[in-house]
């Protein structure tokens, strides 16, 4: 019998998404409605880039599939984690060992890792923390020492926190006082000195986080929110307005061209 020569993957089977079935292979509660999913999709694991995000399809009487980033890759297995919002999220959170999944991925433009410079600083908010961790993961091993400011409503609400420290100096806000530090997130960002911005969290919040880092004169990245049908710009329910380099107006996608956008392109008002 002849010895079977595993094929090469190229770029162009990389980066298109596929559509799998994977196996769940555990589930647990993080916090009030926050949920972590971890399934085997090697087809997928190996496409995943940080920021990028896959689209599920519940079951019960839901008929769209729910987008939801990708948190982290281990091995052929990917890490979700995911609000409780309605029927199909809700089903999402009671799957168990052995399920199946339908799953199409990965999806839209993530974080472009180069540029980030020897200091770079991830800031999230509330369930907008989930998608840097791939990402701080990826920068720790180009050689920065990346850091982390979290933010969340109170200390129920806390997540991953011991997933951030494990890769860099972490800091953490609460909204209440109730944990870490009383305040914002944008009250610890102005007191660090850092080389580029990744942020992903509500749109106040980026906002905000975007005019710090414009002001600082560094670099910043920002994963934008919106409600998704298709996930991949053919439903048009994702639009976003733009600004191109010369200061005119353009609509772009948030599934298609994003999540991740350079906030400098973003219309914020």
């Amino acid at each position: 019998m002849t010895e079977e020569i595993a094929r090469p993957v190229t770029i162009d089977e990389i980066t298109c998404p596929v559509q799998a079935d994977c196996e769940v292979s555990a589930v647990k509660r993080l916090s009030e409605r926050l949920y972590e999913l971890v399934m085997t999709a090697p087809e997928l694991a190996v496409r995943a880039r940080p920021g990028q995000f896959v689209h599920v399809l519940c079951g019960g009487e839901t008929f769209l599939r729910r987008p939801i980033s990708i948190c982290d890759v281990s091995g052929g297995s990917l890490r979700l984690v995911f609000q409780v919002k309605g029927a199909g999220t809700a089903w999402l959170s009671e799957r168990a060992p052995g399920d199946m999944l339908d799953v199409l991925g990965t999806l839209g433009n993530g974080f472009r890792l180069s540029g980030l410079g020897a200091r770079p600083v991830f800031v999230g908010g509330g369930i907008g923390v989930p998608p840097l961790l791939l990402a701080m993961k990826a920068a720790r091993a180009q050689g920065a020492a990346p850091a982390a400011i979290l933010g969340f409503r109170s200390r129920s609400a806390v997540i991953l926190e011991s997933d951030f420290t494990a890769l860099g100096n972490t800091e953490v806000t609460t909204d209440d006082g109730s944990y870490g530090i009383h305040g914002f997130v944008t009250g610890l960002l102005e007191r660090r000195e850092y080389t580029s911005v990744c942020a992903c969290g509500p749109k106040g919040m980026l906002r905000a986080v975007a005019a710090l880092a414009e002001r600082a004169g560094v670099p910043c990245q920002v994963s934008l929110e919106e409600r998704m049908g298709c996930g991949i710009g053919a439903c048009l329910g994702c639009a976003c307005a733009l600004r191109d380099t010369d200061g005119g107006l353009r609509y772009g996608h948030v599934c298609k061209d994003g999540p991740v956008f350079d906030a400098k392109e973003v219309v914020w008002e």
